[in-house]
C-alpha cells in the first residue's frame, strides 16, 4: 500500500558505514529528514547524485534537514562507495532489506551484468519530525531524479510559505 503524505512512514533501523546505527524514529530534525534510497555501488549516476548531496550538506544542515542515503548494498560495497565517492559528511546506510523496501513502495530490479541479484531503485523522501511523509519521489530507473538544488529551493518555499504536504486525498 502506498505511503500517503501526512501519514506515518515505516521506521528504518539501519547500520551505517561508520559502524554506527541510525533509526528514523530517533531523528529530531528542525524541519525534515531527507531519506535518499540509491541503487548501490554499481551505479555511476548514484555516485554523482550522492556527491551532489555531499556538496550541499551544509545547506541542508542550515535549513534544519537531516540527510541519509541508503542502499541494499552489502557492508563491504557500501564502505567502498563511502571511501571512493568522497561523501564523508553523508551518513550511508547499507543492507536495507528488499522486504522493507517494498513497504516503502520502492521499485526493485533484478540485476544484469555486474549488478547485484536484486537491488532497490532510487527514491527520495522528506519526512517531518513526527515521522509523517511530507513529499516523495520514487523512480523506476536511475534517471530523472529530483535535482538537489531544486529540493533546496523547494524547502525554502515550503518553510517560508508554511506550505502543507500535498497528495493525501
Amino acid at each position: 500500500m502506498m505511503i500517503k503524505p501526512r501519514t506515518k512512514t515505516p521506521d528504518i533501523d539501519i547500520n551505517l558505514v561508520n559502524d554506527a546505527k541510525w533509526k528514523l524514529s530517533d531523528q529530531k530534525p528542525e524541519h525534515f529528514t531527507m531519506v535518499v534510497f540509491y541503487r548501490g555501488k554499481h551505479c555511476p549516476i548514484c555516485k554523482t547524485y550522492l556527491q551532489t548531496i555531499q556538496k550541499n550538506m551544509d545547506a541542508f544542515k542550515n535549513k534544519g534537514i537531516n540527510v541519509i542515503a541508503i542502499s541494499s548494498d552489502t557492508e563491504e560495497k557500501a564502505k567502498a562507495s563511502y571511501e571512493n565517492w568522497e561523501v564523508s559528511d553523508l551518513p550511508i546506510g547499507y543492507n536495507f532489506p528488499i522486504e522493507e523496501a517494498r513497504e516503502w513502495n520502492l521499485y526493485i530490479s533484478k540485476g544484469i551484468k555486474d549488478e547485484p541479484e536484486q537491488f532497490i531503485e532510487p527514491a527520495l523522501f522528506l519526512i517531518d519530525p513526527e515521522q509523517t511523509l511530507y513529499a516523495s519521489s520514487i523512480q523506476t530507473m536511475p534517471f530523472a531524479r529530483p535535482k538537489i538544488e531544486d529540493i533546496l529551493k523547494s524547502i525554502d518555499f515550503v518553510l517560508e510559505k508554511d506550505y502543507p504536504a500535498r497528495g493525501e486525498a
